[in-house]
Order: C-alpha cells, then structure tokens, then sequence
C-alpha cells in the first residue's frame, strides 16, 4: 500500500468547501472521484484541514493510501486530467506510511486579501475584499501584533466550532503591503472555525480607526465575540501553506 501526499491548489468560488457533501459541489469530492477513475479504487482523501466554502487554497495538503503502480511523476497530470479546472493538483509525492497530513500538521499559513484601492477592482473583484476608505496601515501592524503568542481565542470564533479548546498559538501575524492590496497573513498550529476572517474583521476596524490597536490586547482577553470584528466573506481568504516537520 502506497501512501500518496497532494500538494493542492484550488479556487473556491464554485465549491461547498472542502468537505465532502452527498448533494453539494466540495472539493475533497472531486478529488476522490478523480483519483478513483486513475487508480480504478475507491480513495480516502484526507487534508490537512477544512476550509470553508469560498475559500481558496494555494498550498492545501491531503494523503490517501492506495495499491495503484502508477509512477508517481504522473500522479499530479492523470489527476488533473479529470478534474475542473479551479483545482489544480501542484505536486504528488511518495511518503512514508505514517505520515497523516492532519495529525502530522505543525503550522499553517493563512492570508486575507484587501484591495484599498479608491475604485476597486474588476477583474479581481472576487478574490479580494474591497475596502474604500482609507485604512491606517501603521496602526493595523500594531495591532496584528497583539495576536501573536498562545492565547483563548474565544472572542474571535463563529458558533457552530467543534472544538473542545479555543487556544491557539500564533507564530507569526503580519500586515503585508503591495501596492492598494493589504494582506493580513496569519502563521498558527490550527484556527477555529471563521478565526482568521474575524481577526480580519477586527483589524479593518483598526485600520477604521473603529478601534485602538491597543485595545486588541483586551479583547482577546474579553474572550467576547460581541467585542471583536465582523467575520469577513470567505472569497478573499487563502490557506497558503502547511508545514510539516
């Protein structure tokens, strides 16, 4: 039995997420369904984690275990072959039986997209958010930086979270800018459920001047989600990359 690592890229407009879904469009789906017409077996795909529907991905990661003797330098091409378009399968690679792209999983990259442009954008209208006021970027940087370290992230989790526990530890939280496009890039060990977008939300009210970056400190300690930002649409999130060791 060979284990089989996927390195994915996707656009999420079209799709449910992630997840597989009986009646609805999701992209571990499509993939499955792909891979059974390679390998002519009926595949578990597991990713590193969901993403949600909207979402995009530039390096999701998945593993699934099959008996096929295809040359793994062909893996990526016949998959791709006989999948949409907005999924892209960027690299497959042959790893040790153990390796399990979720539990394995050390540290994620996520990046929301902002266009501060004046007029907005047509063509990418549907990867970014448009805001067109003004932000205070200085003040944003300062208050991204309030979220790195281990914290309850209580305050900034939609309802509807599986999780047990809502600590989480972010390694690192920047404000990149290029040119009118703001990126708030999120570096952790998981997110809860609309974490990112929330934190993204929180920071656009920063950048607002809605609030003080130095109020960020307490609102995580509030561990209210009244207090923190609006949750901002999925279609200008990206989950970057996953790390292992």
């Amino acid at each position: 039995m060979r284990n089989i690592k996927l390195t994915i890229e996707y656009d999420g407009k079209e799709f449910n997420g992630w997840q597989k879904q009986p009646t609805k469009l999701n992209i571990q789906g499509e993939i499955e369904r792909a891979i059974e017409i390679i390998t002519k077996e009926q595949v578990d795909l597991t990713a590193s984690g969901r993403t949600d529907a909207g979402v995009h991905a530039i390096g999701q990661v998945a593993n699934f275990k099959t008996n096929s003797n295809l040359p793994i330098e062909k893996f990526a091409i016949a998959i791709n072959s006989k999948l949409k378009k907005s999924i892209r399968i960027q690299k497959a690679e042959e790893v040790e039986e153990r390796f399990h792209s979720r539990y394995n999983c050390k540290q994620k990259t996520y990046r929301y997209v902002i266009n501060n442009a004046e007029q907005g954008s047509a063509i990418y209208r549907n990867l970014e958010y448009y805001v067109p006021v003004k932000l205070n970027i200085e003040e944003m940087k300062k208050a991204i930086k309030y979220f790195e370290g281990e914290h309850d992230f209580k305050g900034f989790k939609a309802s509807g979270t599986s999780s047990k526990s809502s600590v989480r530890k972010i390694y690192k939280a920047n404000i990149i800018e290029e040119g009118e496009r703001i990126g708030i890039e999120l570096t952790g060990n998981g997110f809860l459920y609309n974490m990112v977008r929330i934190i993204a939300g929180t920071l656009v009210d920063v950048g607002l001047g809605k609030i003080k970056a130095e109020e960020i400190e307490k609102i995580i300690e509030s561990k209210d989600r009244t207090k923190s930002g609006k949750t901002l649409p999925p279609h200008a999130l990206y989950l970057l990359k996953v790390e292992y060791e």
